[in-house]
Parts: structure tokens; sequence; C-alpha cells
């Protein structure tokens, strides 16, 4: 797993390298797993960030003859997690004849499109603009990383020469130049002009290394990030970051509470165009720097590795809190305020830098939020993204702590930012990403998550791209499902909750822990369920009352939590309720049961006309013998109901199934595929329906 950078310190890198492991590989698999060893600790890289390469000699399938071939991270991977099939491989000589083509440092893009006639064994995987970095150098293995503590010295005002107190003359220096094809002829100058350096430092960029073999790469880029990290650590010691403390950090519990109060209205203000996905972070490092004195000098300063501001913008957007005073209201109040402020000045930066060809301006709303106190939240199409866009701006701050020790902090000029992040072929790549998929952006809240009926209507949510948190009172049963879903869909886009959805507390708190986990709520699928059976003479109050409680209570205290969200947001909202047949249609035995289920179906028609008029739309599922993964129906209801029909319980499934018009089954992803219509855009001017998923059933037909 990747290490923490805001808990790994300024401890040393460890060479994991195996010999042994290695020796049973052969040159490309050396590759990968020297690039896996790198990714998997990021105080060496970001996630998606640096590029490894090796130079092999490998059989032409074209003459047989033995040709050199150049492995290289492509394009859009991630070093850490990359399989093999993740390296782009080309012809080294033709990389080479792509020199004869070259026309100058204003002509070097259309380089890129040379890069496919370059392709070894026709590999699909696309070569990135880093290519020419590594195949320029005369060197079998090259590592170009990002390290915090390197990034730190690159970022300074004065880098060349703490780069050459630092390293010496066994890693040399080059000032800023966006990446592609004439920096790569630049390293290859460098290196003839200096055969016993190890490495670069890219001002403002990052660190290149190279060695004879991959462990020799491996141990030389650790040795010189090592040697960067001890460096820092010599000359912060005792030293107060960022001009020390002006805001001292809430406790946990009011972090949490006053994350939850601000991202919905954050979401609310930034998420009518495309919906937004939030993250928080209050870890120690995040803390430290948006409680400083120099917070409100070096924020506005911006990030200065290109992989730093692709993902976090050039600069983040700080929030005037004061954690003494706890007014977090006075902070909502001015959102409107601070983001069209932020706007402008986006809109500025834009059109004072663009050029002629320039794509047109992307969203101007911010990615990162800094808030005193209390900590950082990032907000992008989708979890990973904005989880990502903080871990990038936690490397962000550890580069300036690192920076402003050892000298004065600089971010890029803005003309440079605006040139990486408008660059035609950052627009190429951004234009070849997938469309976001039908849900993408939204985040559903579903009680009864770990049965049947939940995890299947969560699974086909996740299916269409929408964040999930599953509610459930059933521990073992909510840990089975995330897991299993966290599986299916990656861990980002699941979260579970433990919930009674009879306590109102935890009702609220249950909703909250959603807001901060995702800024917010578009979906609520009500489904908490209970079941019961018994004549009327025999029906305990106890019975009747859980039935209330659960079935008609708990519907509507999660209902009212979804709606006062909703509202906040003003971005509409869908709310799904899963009744059941027997709301509209009598069954003998079941009378507390019944009645229940009917308020709930009540309370929905209710809920659409109340919710009209912010968009917000209610409709009711009606399953009806949905036995097949559902916890209400093992054991004792089982049981009772095969009672009331005199038959045996394992006889029930067939029972219903030739009692329904269709004579079909009802599963619950029958159900789940119902909740998705009624969720989705497909059913956007629906509401105040029941849709009955019971394969007919002709005493539950509405009309």
């Amino acid at each position: 797993m990747p290490t923490d950078p805001q808990t790994s310190g300024a401890g040393l890198l460890p060479s994991l390298w195996d010999e042994a492991h290695a020796a049973s590989l052969d040159e490309p698999g050396r590759l990968l797993y020297r690039s896996n060893l790198l990714g998997a600790d990021k105080r060496i890289t970001n996630y998606g960030g640096g590029n490894t390469s090796a130079k092999v000699v490998e059989k032409d399938p074209l003459t047989g003859k033995d040709v050199t071939v150049l492995w290289v991270k492509g394009s859009g991977g991630d070093v850490g997690t990359m399989k093999r099939d993740g390296f782009a491989t080309l012809y080294q000589d033709k990389l080479e004849a792509l020199k004869s083509l070259y026309r100058g440092v204003e002509h070097e893009d259309e380089m890129v499109g040379y890069l496919p006639h370059c392709t070894f064994a026709l590999n699909p995987r696309a070569a990135s603009i880093d290519t020419p970095l590594h195949a320029y150098l005369p060197y079998p293995h090259v590592d170009h990383m990002h390290p915090d503590a390197v990034i730190a010295i690159a970022a300074t005002a004065t880098s060349r020469e703490l780069t050459r107190e630092i390293f010496g003359e066994e890693i040399g220096w080059l000032p800023w130049r966006r990446p592609g094809f004439q920096l790569g002829l630049d390293l290859s100058d460098f290196a003839r002009r200096h055969p016993d350096a190890k490495g670069v430092v890219l001002e403002s960029h990052g660190l290149f290394t190279w060695g004879e073999t991959a462990r020799d790469c491996y141990e030389t880029t650790l040795r010189i990030i090592n040697r960067a990290i001890s460096h820092l650590a010599d000359r912060t010691a005792g030293m107060a970051a960022f001009g020390g403390v002006r805001t001292g950090a809430m406790e946990a519990e009011a972090r949490r509470a006053a994350a939850a109060r601000l991202m919905p209205e954050i979401r609310a203000r930034i998420g009518q165009d495309e919906r937004k996905i939030g993250h928080f972070d209050d870890s120690a490092a995040v803390l430290e720097f948006v409680g400083s004195a120099e917070l409100g000098r070096l924020a506005p300063l911006g990030t200065s590795c290109p992989d730093h501001f692709l993902r976090t913008k050039i600069r983040p957007l700080v929030l005037d809190f004061d954690p003494a005073s706890g007014n977090i209201d006075r902070v909502v109040s001015g959102l409107n305020e601070a983001i069209a402020a932020y706007r402008a000045d986006y809109a500025r930066y834009y059109e004072s830098c663009r050029r002629p060809d320039s794509p047109a301006m992307r969203d101007p709303n911010p990615v990162v939020y800094l808030v005193p106190g209390v900590g950082m939240i990032t907000f992008a199409r989708d979890k990973a993204t904005a989880r990502i866009a903080g871990e990038f701006y936690v490397n962000a701050i550890n580069v300036m702590r690192g920076a402003e020790a050892i000298g004065s902090y600089q971010g890029l000029p803005e003309q440079e930012a605006f040139d990486i992040e408008y660059w035609l072929l950052e627009e190429a790549k951004l234009q070849r990403m997938p469309k976001p998929k039908a849900m993408a952006g939204r985040v559903a809240f579903i009680t009864g998550g770990g049965g049947g009926i939940g995890r299947a209507t969560a699974e086909r949510l996740a299916g269409d791209g929408a964040c999930v948190v599953l509610a459930d009172i059933d521990a073992e049963a909510l840990e089975a499902a995330r897991s299993d879903l966290a599986g299916r869909f990656t861990a980002d886009m699941v979260r579970t909750v433990s919930l009674d959805v009879t306590d109102e507390a935890a009702v609220l708190k249950g909703f909250a822990d959603a807001s901060v986990e995702y800024g917010g709520l578009d979906i609520l699928v009500s489904n908490a369920g209970i079941s019961s059976s018994a004549p009327i003479e025999t029906t305990e109050l106890s019975m009747w009352n859980r039935n209330v409680d659960i079935l008609a209570t708990g519907y509507f205290l999660v209902s009212r939590e979804a709606f006062r969200l909703f509202r906040r947001q003003q971005l509409g909202g869908a709310v799904v309720f899963i009744a059941s047949k027997n709301g509209l249609a009598a069954s003998p035995n079941a009378a507390a049961y019944c009645t229940a289920k009917a308020a709930e179906i009540h309370l929905a028609r209710c809920l659409a006309l109340e919710g009209a008029d912010a968009g917000i739309r209610v409709n009711v599922v009606n399953p009806d013998a949905v036995l097949q993964g559902s916890k209400i129906w093992t054991g004792e209801w089982r049981e009772q109901r095969a009672a009331a029909y005199n038959m045996a319980p394992d006889e029930l499934e067939e029972h219903y199934r030739k009692r329904s018009m269709l004579k079909r089954s009802v599963l619950p992803s029958d159900v789940a595929e119902a909740v998705a219509f009624l969720a989705g855009d497909a059913s956007a001017k629906s509401t105040g329906n029941i849709v009955n998923v019971d394969a007919g059933n002709a005493q539950s037909f509405t009309r």
C-alpha cells in the first residue's frame, strides 16, 4: 500500500529491492518491479506522477535482428499500480531519427504526432509526452520522480545554488522548461557534458536519475532523495513551520461538524453545471498549514510542480474562518462572494495568459478549499479525483514547508502554469477521456444497505457511477456489503454508516458523515425494513410499535434529513421508498406490517408534494416476495408466512412465483433496476409514482 506522506515524516527511504526476486525477472519485469517499488511511497512520487524507463535489446518481429527498444511508462499511467501492459515500447533508432525532423522549440508539439510511428511490436499503449526525456539520455535505466523533498529544493528562488550545495557535481540542474522534445534534448546535452553525473534537478519540477542496471538506478534515486530529506530535516530541526501557529486546530469532532456544514454549501455553489464529489482532509500536515501565520502569503503563490496544479488548479481558495468564534454560519454566508471572487480571478488569469489557439476556459471553480482550524476540502467530478487532488496539495504543502525552511518558495509564473494547464496536448488527452457514466458525481444514501435489496441497489447505482453510502444496523452485513462493493467498484465509491433509522441522533450523524465523505447527497433510497406476522388478536403492542417505528417513523426521519440537505444544495434530489405490495393489498395475519407499509406510501405522496418546488422527486417501488438475499425472509417471518398459507417454508418461494400473474420470481436486482430508473435522469419528470415489482398482482394495481 502507498505510504501516507502525512505520517511518514522525515524518515529516510529504505531500499526494498529483493535481488533474488529481481534475478528471476526479465529486463521489462525488473523495470516494472522498480516502478512499483518507487510508486508505492508518496514521498518518492505522487499518484500518476513521474515515469520510468529501460532500454532493452529485443528481437525485431519483422527482421529477427536484435534492436534496442525503449520501454517507458505510457500516457496516463501510475508507476505504483501499473502492470506490464502500462509501458509504451518504441524503437530506439526511430526515436533517434526524429531529431532530424525537429524544427525547433516553437514546433515541438508536432513531435508527439511522430511517436506512434516509432511503436515496437504494435503495442497499443500510447507513448507520453515525456518519452523524449527518457529516449535521449544515454543510459539504459532512467527514473523521473516528483519527491517532495527534491521539489522543495527545486521550487526555491535559489534552487540552482542549493542543488550544487546539497548534491555537488553528482546531480546537475536545469532551468524550468515545459516537458517535451526540447527538454529531452536539453537532458541529453547535459548528460554529454557531465558524464559523471547521476541525475538532474529540474527547476520547479522534479528529479531525473539514471543508472546502468535497474537496481543501480533504483538505489541512486533513493539515495538522492534521502540526501534531500536529510538536508531538510537538519535545516528544519526546532524551526516553527510556516512562521508558526496563527490559528489552532479545533477538536476532531468539531472539525468534522464544520466540514459537514460547509461541504454541501460549497457543492450547492459549484455543482450547478456539473455535480461534484467532495473529500475532506484534516491530517496533521494540512492543519499545520491552514493554521499557520504564513498561510495568507503562501497559498496565493500557487503550486510549482506541473503535476500538482493540473490536479489542484494553480491556487486554492482560503476561506475566512476563525475557529475561536466558531461562527461557521458567517463563512457560509460569505461563500457566494468568496467563490465569485475566485471565479473572477481565474477568468483574469485565463484572459491574460491565453494564446490565440488556447482551448476554451474550463470550469473556473476552486478545487481546493483551505479552512483554518478545520482542514482542507477538495471537490472534483468523482471521489478518486477529489481525493487525489487533496493528496497532491499535501505534496505542495510539503514542498512549501521545505522550500521556506531553506530559502523562499516560488510557484510557477502564471504564464508558465497556463501553458501547461491549457496545453493543446493536455487538452487532447482530456478529450480522449471516456464520458462520465450516467450517475457520475451523484451520492446515494441507502438504508438497509446490508440486505439483499440494499446491496443490489448499491451495486446497480455504483455501476452507473454513483458513490454509495450504505446504512444498516447489522455491522457484519454492512462490512460484507462494503467489502464486496469496494472490490467491484473501488473503495472510493463506497462508504458505510452504522445506523438505526429509529434513532434521531443517529440519523443526523449518519447524514453528516455522508456529507463529510462525499460532500452532500443526491439520492435517498429508504429501504430499511423488518417483517412480522400474527393474527390481530395476538399482535403485541411492541410488535405494532416496532413496525411503525422502523417502517414509518424511520422513513420519516431519513427523509427529513435528506430534504434538509437537498434544499441546502439547491440541486434537486431523488427519494425512492422501498415499500411493499402489502402497502396496497391487504394480507392475512400482517396488520402491523401492512399498515406501516401503507403509511410509507402515503408519506411518499406527501413528500412528493412538498419537494416539487425544489426539484426533489419522491417515488415508491413496491416489491413482493423478494426472498433471495433478503434478511427479513429468514427465520421466524418465513415460517410465519408459510403457516399463514398452510405450507412448508421451503414451498414459499414457489408459492409466490405461481401466485404472480407472470409466474416469475422477483429478485433483488429487479427491484434495484426500478430504483435506478426512478433515481436517474430517465425519470426526471416523474414524481409521486408507484412502480410495482411483483411479477403481477391484481390486488396491488394502483388504479
